[in-house]
């Protein structure tokens, strides 16, 4: 639950009142996004909600937009994993990933976020780089795996993390399923299969 700013717990144990207060803004926006959506968030709702005025709220962000891009950074991101080969790195990845998404407000934020960014440019001109910012990670593992010659120089690895971490986007989002950490280990078998028979790997293995 967000904390009440209006609390004197959290300046008590040593944090100052307003990194108390931006923090529980934050909080409460993340439950309204959960609970409401993007387009029912208000900026008095969060205010109400975490016990803030909302002239606090217009002193650190100008609107909601940023304002809600920042709560929603808060969430849990990719992992930075590295095993050693690429089937270790996604696997360790995204059965995090999962279990983070299932134990947080990410399952719900991040479904009524995309939905916005169809029809809203400003939302998505400060969400891209954010969301760009926290799939380096899975980035990084395809270029390292590129490097070691488990894949082919020339694959296209902005398409190769698309069809990694797609299926996942499918069975929540669009088909309504419920998917669990132990079901990445088949997914990734599968992904990687396709991946490495797009093309030879180094050394033409």
């Amino acid at each position: 639950m967000a904390t009440d700013a209006r609390s004197n717990g959290g300046a008590s144990a040593g944090r100052p009142r307003s990194e108390v207060a931006h923090q529980a803004i934050l909080d409460a926006t993340l439950e309204l996004l959960a609970e409401v959506g993007f387009s029912a968030l208000t900026v008095e709702g969060v205010a109400q909600r975490a016990g803030v005025g909302k002239a606090t709220i217009y002193r650190r962000w100008p609107s909601k937009l940023p304002l809600v891009v920042e709560a929603f950074g808060e969430l849990p991101a990719f992992a930075d994993v590295d095993t050693g080969t690429l089937e270790g790195d996604l696997k360790a990845m995204l059965t995090q990933y999962l279990r983070s998404f299932l134990s947080t407000p990410l399952a719900t934020v991040y479904p009524s976020l995309a939905a916005e960014r169809r029809h809203n440019p400003e939302l998505g001109e400060l969400l891209d780089p954010l969301l760009r910012h926290r799939r380096r990670p899975l980035d990084a593992a395809l270029r390292r795996a590129v490097a070691r010659g488990e894949l082919a120089e020339d694959l296209d690895l902005e398409l190769a993390s698309d069809l990694i971490v797609g299926p996942i986007a499918v069975r929540l989002f669009f088909r309504g399923m419920q998917i669990k950490p132990d079901m990445v280990g088949p997914m990734v078998d599968m992904a990687l299969e396709g991946i490495r028979k797009r093309a030879p790997a180094k050394g033409g293995r």
